[in-house]
């Protein structure tokens, strides 16, 4: 594995444990040799991401919507910063070029990121490993929720499966280190 798409908050949420789980995971990024994909924000969790992973050394590749760097909210000390037209596009191109995916606490925003990659695993148009962090229980009713929709038929249970969840950041970069493709 190369590098990996993170989707977080660009808000730094209510708890200043959300600001330091980013940029954990940033620092970890980095030191494991990985490049950071994200989407090229400097507020919020995503810039302690971003930050975090630039202050050890990594190489963090943002990419942005225009309309979101317009409202100048693009990071401008990247290692490089992609400029793309739509959200849509943003996705598609985080996409290609990450070889896994991890969420950390964010809103809808992240939510949509999340389960679009997540689907593209399940409609096999990737192999990508995706990870959901649940620190501090911060996703507990949405993994409720999708351990019902198995339960109800609405979701396959290796599908399901497909989404590592892990409490502890160091801990789910391993295990999607561990279930990434070579390369």
């Amino acid at each position: 594995m190369r590098s990996i798409c993170v989707f977080c908050g660009s808000n730094p949420g209510n708890r200043p444990e959300y600001l330091q789980l980013a940029r954990t995971t940033g620092r970890l990024i980095a030191e494991r040799g990985l490049s950071l994909v994200y989407g090229g924000g400097k507020v919020g969790l995503m810039g302690a991401v971003a930050d975090a992973a630039l202050s050890a050394g990594g190489r963090v590749v943002g990419i942005i919507p225009q309309m979101l760097l317009d409202r100048e909210a693009g990071h401008p000390g990247l290692s490089e910063l992609r400029v793309v037209t739509t959200m849509a596009e943003r996705k598609l191109m985080m996409g290609e070029l990450s070889d896994a995916f991890l969420t950390l606490p964010g809103g809808i925003g992240t939510l949509d990121e999340m389960f679009e990659a997540w689907t593209w695993t399940q409609l096999d148009l990737h192999d990508k490993p995706c990870g959901l962090l649940n620190y501090r229980g911060y996703y507990d009713s949405l993994i409720q929720f999708l351990d019902l929709a198995v339960a109800e038929g609405f979701q396959r249970p290796r599908h399901r499966a497909a989404l590592l969840v892990d409490s502890e950041a160091e801990a789910l970069l391993d295990r999607l280190q561990a279930a990434a493709r070579p390369g």
